[in-house]
């Protein structure tokens, strides 16, 4: 009914859109240290001062949650639907080529920048979805509350404090994902485990290990070191492990040790089967080398039974499981390390709907106790399932649909959104498979045309929830 409208209205904002947007690329919302009035410091409390400035321009009833978040209320009756977007940014790189992280450039019909696609530029459509409303004078029965919020990218605190003040709403999506809907985010256990495993001099030995920073990547370096071997020993074993496991492997003589190097490839913890794993590579070989049964090698090469290189769903530790709306679970062995004689990692499990900690968190725990491995206490995050013929969930469709001309079916990730603690919470955009826009990496930007066709979108999605 109004579709034309609408997008004669946010086609002739076009160049708005990029001017505002690229006024909050400028600022750097990287978190930083916490200030008075400040919980993430400097930047991100100049973002949220930015989009209220916005907000008000607009006509907005805006509130400030003390520099956690900003919101603008929009017209009138019961509250219907928040909408959900953050400010702040991941850290950037010197390495750019197109344009400097923090200066907004126009090119090919991009818009490059930190922020552009996660989550500034889906918060400016956001906004002009609203603004379309209003300028249109387009009634609706229900109010709508856009919240930006500025930590998602280090723990989503932010929200933690503003839902410790305010209710959720009956209906909320975050523009900060996939088309066409992500209504399943499977649940995660990642903990740590370790044991002690002191030096054994005299012994053919591993005396050191040393692999991964964070649990939620796959590792994609690492490097030990064995004693009481020759290098061209480790050496002709390490081009057997090569052909295995397609990691790179360069060995040197150290300090009367051989020295280990291990170089696998990076892939995020919920799609592990998209790297190569260096920590299980480099497994791979430590369970064909010919060292004595000491502590370290024994705690390795029973992580190795239980972590098989590419086994990444989780099916030498008994637990591999699906079911046909979330998908199956994945495993990624994150960290390793053996230093000052204890054995110390981590892994990241994303699992689906029909995980329990019965079925997976007791059985992991029982694995590592198998090969005398202590795991860490406390149960798994549970999933976040908004059902896919809910009321909401349809009513997004409707509107993707709309400007998509295809059927829209609802996604399960293993990656968690802004929404994952909100019973009625979805992530709606503003991304499109098999578009690598470099979210979190150098040269960072976001298609204009998408972005435009988002914000006609949202305020399709707003009308039928609040019209």
């Amino acid at each position: 009914m109004f579709k034309d409208k609408i997008d004669q209205y946010i086609d002739s904002q076009r160049e708005n859109m990029l001017r505002d947007l690229t006024d909050l690329v400028a600022i750097d919302s990287t978190k930083g240290e916490a200030l008075p009035g400040k919980p993430f410091g400097e930047g991100p409390a100049r973002a949220l001062e930015a989009m209220s400035a916005l907000m008000e321009r607009e006509g907005l009833g805006v509130t400030n949650y003390d520099n956690y978040v900003v919101t603008g209320d929009f017209g009138k009756g019961e509250k219907a639907l928040d909408i959900l977007a953050h400010l702040d940014v991941v850290p950037v790189s010197d390495t750019w080529t197109v344009t400097e992280p923090f200066k907004a450039l126009v090119k090919d019909g991009k818009i490059y920048g930190r922020g552009t696609c996660d989550d500034k530029g889906p918060a400016v459509a956001a906004l002009y979805a609203v603004k379309a409303i209003k300028d249109l004078g387009i009634e609706l029965k229900s109010s709508l509350r856009l919240i930006f919020g500025s930590d998602e990218e280090c723990g989503s605190s932010d929200l933690e404090y503003y839902y410790s003040k305010e209710e959720e709403a009956p209906a909320t999506f975050t523009p900060d994902a996939s088309y066409p809907l992500v209504n399943i985010e499977k649940a995660r256990l990642s903990k740590s485990f370790e044991a002690d495993a002191a030096a054994e001099p005299g012994k053919k030995d591993v005396t050191s290990f040393l692999a991964g920073s964070k649990v939620n990547v796959v590792p994609a370096d690492a490097c030990f070191t064995v004693t009481g071997l020759g290098l061209d020993e480790v050496k002709e074993a390490a081009l057997k492990a090569q052909e295995k496991t397609e990691a790179v492997f360069t060995c040197s003589q150290e300090a009367g040790q051989v020295l280990v190097k291990v170089k696998g490839q990076a892939a995020h913890a919920s799609t592990p089967g998209h790297g190569i794993n260096a920590i299980t590579a480099a497994l791979t070989l430590i369970s064909d080398l010919p060292l004595d049964e000491t502590k370290a090698v024994n705690l390795l090469r029973g992580i190795a039974s239980l972590y098989p290189h590419r086994d990444t769903e989780g099916t030498a530790l008994g637990v591999a499981m699906s079911d046909e709306t979330s998908g199956a679970l994945t495993m990624n062995l994150g960290i390793l390390n053996l230093k000052d004689g204890v054995l110390r990692g981590e892994f990241d499990s994303r699992a689906p709907l029909c995980a329990t900690d019965e079925n997976l968190t007791k059985v992991m725990r029982k694995d590592f106790a198998s090969i005398g491995m202590k795991m860490e206490e406390g149960e798994m995050i549970p999933a976040h399932c908004v059902p896919g013929d809910s009321d909401l969930v349809k009513k997004l469709l409707e509107s993707y649909e709309l400007y998509f001309h295809e059927k829209g079916e609802p996604l399960a990730i293993g990656g968690g959104t802004y929404v994952h603690d909100l019973k009625h919470g979805v992530a709606f955009g503003c991304e499109i498979e098999g578009v690598d826009t470099h979210m979190h990496g150098d040269d960072e930007y976001m298609d204009i045309e998408v972005m435009v066709m988002s914000a006609k979108i949202f305020a399709d999605a707003i009308i039928r929830i609040c019209g």
